[in-house]
């Protein structure tokens, strides 16, 4: 049984503007004994105070501003489905800026994605991860590392080798999808300046030279992303170098692990 319940204790965004994240309630709480009140805060914390960072500060250089993140926060396991005030109670006692929760089934959260016009959805389930991106939505996984992250600034990490070679991601859907989320972020980023921003827009090249980096490069610029950093590892296992920059997840026309 699908339901969408509103948090009416943070502010509504806009619903034509904002960057909708979905993020799955195992990798924002720790499931505790059942006598626990509030549930322990698990590996995503860091990613939703980081977006909530970048919320204030866009509201900080213009209170109209209508391009925000937009959490919405999705439960399929059925014992917390039994549990849902205790998950909504936990998000208040944690000041966590969800907006709206999503109860589903294990079956049917892929139209609780569709129907709340998920931008991105981040899990800590690779199978929940390909099944979203195999129906067009944008996917990535929440390692572990994620729980060491800043969560002063966000830190987004592009595949460079995906940009350049679009027809590598699943679906044509995911692809558009993919192309969609990273120009929001791109406009997100242009809003502030190189040196004092609450967002860092990273991009990594697995594969190829100067040019495919450049050519990678062109693309994001193309649609509106501006690059804080790039690596271009030329063959080189990218998963040692994820784990020292530490994103908060990592972008690609699919979904991906940060150990491959």
């Amino acid at each position: 049984m699908l339901s969408t319940v509103r948090n009416d204790d943070v502010t509504q965004k806009d619903a034509d503007r904002a960057v909708v994240v979905a993020v799955t309630s195992r990798a924002v709480f720790e499931c505790g004994a059942d006598d626990d009140e509030v549930y322990k805060v698990g590996r995503a914390f860091p990613l939703l105070q980081a977006l909530r960072r970048v919320n204030e500060r866009l509201l900080e250089q213009d209170s109209a501003e209508t391009l925000l993140f937009d959490v919405v926060l999705v439960t399929t396991d059925r014992q917390q489905q039994q549990q849902r005030s205790r998950i909504i109670s936990s998000t208040r006692r944690h000041g966590l800026e969800v907006g709206r929760f999503c109860f589903s089934s294990e079956e049917d959260f892929i139209e609780g994605l569709l129907k709340n016009s998920v931008g991105l959805f981040l899990t800590t389930e690779g199978d929940e991860a390909s099944q979203a991106s195999q129906k067009g939505v944008v996917s990535a996984l929440l390692e572990q590392q994620t729980t060491s992250c800043s969560s002063e600034k966000l830190r987004v990490f592009f595949c460079g080798d995906s940009v350049i070679q679009p027809e590598t991601g699943p679906t044509p859907a995911s692809r558009a999808a993919a192309q969609s989320f990273s120009t929001q972020v791109g406009e997100m980023r242009r809003k502030f300046s190189m040196t004092d921003s609450p967002l860092s827009v990273v991009m990594v090249m697995s594969r190829g030279g100067r040019d495919s980096c450049c050519a990678a490069l062109h693309t994001l610029r193309f649609r509106g992303v501006s690059v804080d950093e790039v690596y271009c590892l030329a063959g080189a296992p990218r998963g040692p170098i994820l784990s020292e920059l530490r994103p908060h997840f990592w972008l690609s026309d699919g979904f991906s692990s940060l150990e491959e």
